[in-house]
This record gives C-alpha cells, sequence and structure tokens, in this order.
C-alpha cells in the first residue's frame, strides 16, 4: 500500500528535495502538481508527475489523492491545511508550519477532527546522526549536558524580490533557518525552554531580521545559544557541551548539500576526538515515516503538539527582539 500524494505548488524545495524523495519512497506516489498560477501543466512534465490540476481546490475534491505536501508561503499554510483537512486529506506541511503558535493549534485542531494525519517537514530531524547524538547523551559519555550551540546561515545577497524578505509573507532570518537552531535546542535536549532573549539585524528597507543571536533558558540550569543569518557563508552545526565531554555535528542540517556528510564528533574530556560517520536519507525517511503514520492511523513521532512548541519560542524571539529585553515562554 501507498499515500498517494498531490503536491500544492511549484516551489523548489518540492522540485528538488520532496518529490525527488517521495520517487524514492517505499511507501509513497507523486501523481498530481496544483497551481493556481498556471505552471501545473509544465511542472509536471519537467518532473514526469502524471496529473496537474490549475487550481489548489481541484486538487483537494480529486478522490484518488490520499496527501497533500504544501510547500507555499508561510502566511498559506495554515488556509491550505485546514481546507486539505476538511476534504480527508493527510497534510505534510513545510516549515514553519504557520506564524502563530494559535495558528498552528487550529491547523492540528481541523486535522484532528477530520481524521486525518498531520505532521511540519522538520526534515533533519529524520537524519539518524540526531538520534546518534540523543544515545550518546544518554549513555553519559560527556556527563550532564550544561549547554547548547547552534548555527545556521547562508548568504542570500540583495534579492528584495525573495520571499524570505518579504515580511508579509512571513520572511526573516528566524523563520527560515533560526526556526532551525531552536528545534534542535528542544529535540536534542529534550525539554522546552522557558526563556529566550534575541538581538539581531533588522534591515530598514525591507523590514525582517537579516541576522538574529539568541539565548534560550532551559530548566536545571540548562541554556542554549543560536544564531541565524542571511549575510554569511553557508554553516550549520551544532554542538552539546557536557561536564566531561562535548558532541559536534558539523552538518546538522543539510548533510545532504555538496560536501557534506551525516557525520558526528565526540569529543572527551582529554582532547581526544572520535569521528562516526553516519548515513541517511532525510527526506525519504521524513515521508516514508509520514506515510506509514497516515496508513496505519498513527501519531507521528514529531507531533502537533510539538509544533506548537516550537512556535511558541519562534514567537517569543521575535517579541524578545522587538522589545529588546527577556521574554517568558508560556
Amino acid at each position: 500500500m501507498t499515500i498517494r500524494f498531490g503536491i500544492m505548488g511549484t516551489s523548489n524545495i518540492a522540485r528538488k528535495a520532496l518529490i525527488p524523495a517521495m520517487k524514492s519512497a517505499k511507501n509513497v506516489q507523486v501523481v498530481s502538481v496544483a497551481s493556481g498560477s498556471g505552471k501545473a501543466k509544465a511542472f509536471a512534465e519537467e518532473m514526469e508527475i502524471e496529473r496537474y490540476h490549475d487550481s489548489y481546490e481541484e486538487m483537494l475534491d480529486d478522490e484518488t489523492i490520499d496527501a497533500v505536501y504544501i510547500p507555499l508561503p508561510n502566511t498559506l499554510h495554515k488556509k491550505w491545511t485546514i481546507e486539505a483537512a476538511k476534504k480527508g486529506k493527510h497534510v505534510l506541511c513545510e516549515k514553519p508550519a504557520a506564524i502563530t503558535a494559535q495558528d498552528a493549534e487550529e491547523m492540528v485542531r481541523a486535522c484532528e477532527e477530520n481524521g486525518v494525519t498531520f505532521m511540519e517537514a522538520f526534515m533533519y530531524q529524520f537524519h539518524p546522526q540526531h538520534d546518534k547524538v540523543r544515545d550518546v547523551i544518554a549513555s553519559g559519555e560527556i556527563g550532564d549536558v550544561k549547554h547548547m550551540r547552534s548555527t545556521f546561515s547562508f548568504y542570500l545577497g540583495d534579492r528584495p524580490e525573495n520571499i524570505r524578505l518579504n515580511r508579509e509573507l512571513g520572511g526573516g532570518s528566524i523563520w527560515d533557518v533560526g526556526c532551525y537552531c531552536i528545534h534542535s535546542s528542544r529535540h536534542i535536549l529534550g525539554s522546552e525552554p522557558t526563556r529566550v532573549f534575541v538581538e539581531g539585524n533588522v534591515s530598514e528597507n525591507v523590514g525582517v531580521d537579516l541576522s538574529a543571536n539568541g539565548i534560550l533558558t532551559f530548566p536545571n540550569g540548562v541554556s542554549a545559544s543560536f544564531d541565524c543569518s542571511f549575510e554569511r557563508q553557508m554553516n550549520n552545526v551544532y554542538e552539546v557541551f557536557g561536564t566531561k565531554g562535548s558532541i559536534k555535528v558539523p552538518f546538522a542540517y543539510r548533510p545532504d548539500a555538496p560536501n557534506a556528510e551525516g557525520v558526528i564528533e565526540v569529543t572527551n574530556s582529554e582532547g581526544e576526538t572520535r569521528f562516526e560517520p553516519i548515513d541517511g536519507d532525510q527526506y525519504t525517511l521524513m515521508v516514508e515515516h509520514f506515510a506509514e503514520c497516515a496508513m496505519d492511523r498513527k501519531r507521528p513521532f514529531y507531533s502537533g503538539e510539538l509544533t506548537v512548541n516550537n512556535l511558541k519560542v519562534i514567537e517569543a524571539s521575535y517579541e524578545s527582539l522587538e522589545q529588546n529585553r527577556p521574554i517568558d515562554i508560556r
């Protein structure tokens, strides 16, 4: 049995990552693409997809489609997730799932009420290198964890037409890449932060954060720092520091990028480091997990509740950036 997917939109992330992953997945078929801009037919031909729809409504009325992938602008995720749920379609929604935690709660509720599976497409967490990090932490090898540091940046350049710089569509470095740092801090540390303080560079021209730096306060004296940027070269790494050693993941979010790999570096208190290469296709593993949950009516390990919690931290981060003070996360 397979889950038959329709793709909402003709975005590059669908073209370069999700559709190839779906085609390689053991339990997924890509059967259609929809676009309201007249691009669906050409996109379907390019990606060798059998059908296309000239509107999202038309796709949702197609009874041969079991699930939709939504890579639309951030501000459109809520509307089309809820519409898809009403039509009985499972929803794999690109990150960030919404631009407020309240919107995400409504999306999750709509999917629950209509008996369909919802999952936000934070693909990086499905790479097995992160499970290995958690295993090493649980073993006690690096002692008690005290701090985690994460970075995700790339150089966007002067591209005012880019959606990432559009304030009205949920643009900004925290929304686009900082969300990974916040997510991984919560995921690896296994708890929720109680406070955040963020500073950053907000562009006067486009009104979004081009770079940001934040501190997350966790219970029991644990902290995490993160920085994200559109103004620096590509870098995606996190480090976990304990009382007896540390763990570094040099390609934490994009081990699939050119010249990257899945690997963790564990350093002990004597400064000795061992390297553990870890293979995995994070996109394929993600869609296979989602499809399995949709078929078996199981709760994804990355639940709607965790999506909402991540958005609460992102919202608090922007509130902190705007008000230049620490914000308690509720």
